[in-house]
């Protein structure tokens, strides 16, 4: 869809980027079909095949909650040059960076938990329509008014399972959030956009990138550390051992092996909330949307054997395996009250 340039008027300046800059756009009285206030990209029309890129994307995505909506593109012209606009959802609240600074440079972990589930929400609807985002990171995910976070700029987004030629000497992404997969082979799939949410992760807990690197240093040293030997991201010491064995799916160096959107969602870091009663006791509350129909046998459980892995921590140094999962899990199926098998009528005979 095409907005009219008569039917909006360019607002203040409140993002620059690589494609342009964003600025606030205003609907006038009579464009009913647009929201009053949207954000508005804009570059050069010779300079437009990223902005293009991400309109076509965001077209075939479609409407989903955990991702920033569309609402068409179009032509200006200004002091004689030609520009191409796109007009989006605007984020009154700015991106998960400028929250992370505003907030000391570091969230509560129980924001991150619910940031994080926004995220990967959004990456099974991308991931499922067959698409890979292959630019997550902190700046391009915006937090809007209900406090929720959706993923934005798809300027770097492409069809899961095709390259071309011109893709295997181009570096898609940004370096701190690049898998080792993308380093060795350039492949960007979809479990190059986990390794960049784990790297999110890390900086949302501590404030700095989950690599040790230095503005202006060296990015080639960077990602030979990425994309050789058996180095990790440094699992933050302060994150519960919830997150440290989320963590621990995410940097998996075989991306084959690295767990997925929908995996991770069934992840108790992110599929359950937790909290304190009176007595300083933690309480855990499952996601009415995770709830399942009970399993019928042992062998019934969702896929919860993870790979064991050895993480380094900022602080000491352990080793997480599946053990907390399955803690965890008995941990949410445990209560206080003692079941009633007085009423046997809904049961099922298994023999």
């Amino acid at each position: 869809m095409e907005l009219p340039a008569m039917d909006w008027v360019r607002g203040d300046v409140i993002g620059h980027g690589n494609f342009g800059s964003v600025s606030l756009a205003v609907t006038r009285k009579n464009c009913s079909r647009f929201p009053s206030l949207m954000a508005v990209k804009t570059c050069q029309d010779s300079c437009s095949s990223s902005l293009k890129n991400e309109k076509e994307v965001l077209d075939e995505l479609g409407c989903c909650p955990q991702i920033v909506g569309c609402f068409g593109g179009g032509y200006s012209v200004e002091n004689g040059e030609r520009f191409y606009n796109l007009f989006l959802e605007y984020a009154s609240r700015g991106s998960l960076a400028d929250w992370l600074r505003k907030n000391n440079g570091k969230l509560q972990e129980s924001d991150v938990k619910r940031y994080t589930r926004s995220v990967l929400k959004g990456l099974r609807h991308i991931h499922a329509k067959g698409f890979v985002h292959c630019d997550i990171k902190l700046q391009n995910l915006l937090v809007f008014d209900q406090d929720e976070a959706k993923i934005a700029d798809f300027g770097l987004a492409k069809k899961s399972g095709t390259e071309n030629k011109q893709e295997k000497f181009e570096c898609r992404g940004t370096p701190l959030f690049m898998s080792p997969e993308a380093v060795n082979d350039n492949e960007y799939e979809p479990p190059g956009d986990i390794w960049a949410l784990g790297c999110a992760v890390v900086e949302m807990i501590t404030g700095k990138p989950a690599w040790n690197f230095k503005d202006g240093g060296n990015v080639f040293g960077l990602l030979i550390r990425i994309g050789v030997g058996d180095e990790l991201p440094v699992i933050p010491g302060e994150l519960s051992e919830e997150g440290k064995d989320f963590l621990v799916k995410c940097f998996v160096k075989d991306p084959k092996q690295r767990w997925t959107a929908d995996m991770l969602l069934n992840h108790p870091f992110v599929s359950v909330d937790s909290s304190f009663d009176d007595h300083g006791d933690e309480i855990f509350t499952l996601k009415e949307e995770e709830i399942e129909e009970s399993p019928r046998s042992p062998f019934d459980f969702p896929g919860w054997i993870s790979v064991q892995s050895s993480i380094r921590t900022s602080g000491d140094s352990s080793f997480v395996s599946s053990r907390n999962c399955f803690l965890d899990r008995i941990r949410q199926l445990a209560g206080d009250e003692r079941p009633s098998w007085a009423d046997s009528e809904s049961w099922v005979t298994v023999r």
